[in-house]
């Protein structure tokens, strides 16, 4: 089994935070979105994970190796390949042509998921989806009386279906979808000057195959700030229902931590009310400090700060008080 990672587009609705670090990379909970899911979907499967292979962008080599190790986390093999023009989700993919065999399932990092489920590789496709309440800005599917999809649209007009696609697959034959998708290529079928995937899947069903619909109990997006802190929020309450500790060594002086929270342990907090739902990275410090509902990433500096509802980055500097802030990293911030 071979897990495939598009993740090299630029991450615009989430600046200021991805001028400076690739939005797969943002941690949550003192881990990053894509290792978070990589973590999922090494659950959905019985059997060894071989190959992880990442497609990004000039991400630089820390984040390659940030990546490798990540694969390697799990007893895989880490692979990177790039994406150098942004020509859509198919492009994207067939960028890792050379490990489009066997098994395979795509996985976009922008999204996570809980859901109690084992892949059923008896299937020869699965694709994911959750019913939202407006799908105009997503892959969407319909879903025929014996289960299994009759059709695709990427972000329909007008309304057609609720089934929106999470952006995760199962691909009993990766060599199939690699020819679907180099079609694509030589034939420059485009649609707003990108290469869809949705067009390849809709390929593959006119000519047989089938694609089963899997179900998730949870869709968590990472699409924006607001997104994001949310989805904060439900993994540090998973990680609470399952009893699993988020904090433990770090520095905390005539300070009160309401779970759940998760503090580094080289963070520093003095004379601080911190949580709930609350993130604090490496060697980052707090003081005379209220937070809730917020991430902090590494090696930033809160002083006499009232904060909700917010991401900062790392090595911040912010002082004096706002309720509801977006600041990116290597940012100073004095009132």
């Amino acid at each position: 089994m071979k897990i495939i990672i598009p993740m090299a587009g630029m991450g615009k609705r989430m600046r200021p935070h991805t001028l400076t670090i690739p939005k797969p990379l943002i941690k949550i909970a003192g881990k990053t979105i894509v290792h978070r899911l990589i973590e999922e979907l090494s659950k959905s499967t019985n059997e060894q994970i071989e190959e992880i292979a990442y497609i990004i962008g000039d991400f630089g080599k820390e984040a390659e190796s940030n990546l490798i190790q990540i694969a390697e986390s799990i007893g895989a093999k880490g692979k990177i390949y790039y994406q150098h023009d942004p020509l859509g989700t198919a492009h994207a993919i067939l960028c890792a042509k050379d490990s489009l065999e066997g098994n395979i399932v795509v996985a976009f990092a922008d999204t996570l998921f809980r859901a109690e489920f084992v892949l059923n590789k008896t299937e020869e496709s699965i694709i994911w989806v959750q019913k939202i309440d407006d799908p105009s800005s997503f892959g969407v599917v319909k879903q025929g009386i014996d289960g299994y999809i009759t059709d695709f649209y990427e972000k329909p007009d007008s309304f057609v279906s609720d089934l929106a696609i999470i952006g995760i697959y199962y691909f009993k034959d990766g060599d199939n979808l690699k020819k679907e998708l180099q079609y694509l290529i030589d034939n420059n079928i485009v649609k707003g000057n990108e290469y869809q995937l949705t067009d390849a899947l809709q390929n593959m069903k006119s000519k047989g195959l089938r694609f089963a619909v899997g179900e998730v109990s949870e869709w968590l997006d990472c699409g924006n700030k607001d997104a994001t802190v949310y989805t904060h929020k439900r993994v540090l309450e998973h990680l609470k229902h399952n009893k699993e500790q988020i904090f433990s060594k770090a520095t905390l002086e005539n300070s009160i931590i309401i779970p759940p929270c998760f503090i580094d342990d080289e963070a520093i907090i003095k004379n601080s009310i911190i949580g709930p739902h609350v993130s604090i990275g490496k060697k980052t410090c707090l003081e005379n400090t209220i937070i809730s509902n917020s991430i902090v990433q590494d090696n930033s500096l809160i002083i006499n700060a009232n904060i909700a509802n917010s991401m900062i980055g790392s090595n911040v500097e912010y002082i004096d008080k706002i309720e509801d802030v977006s600041i990116g990293d290597y940012s100073v911030i004095k009132i």
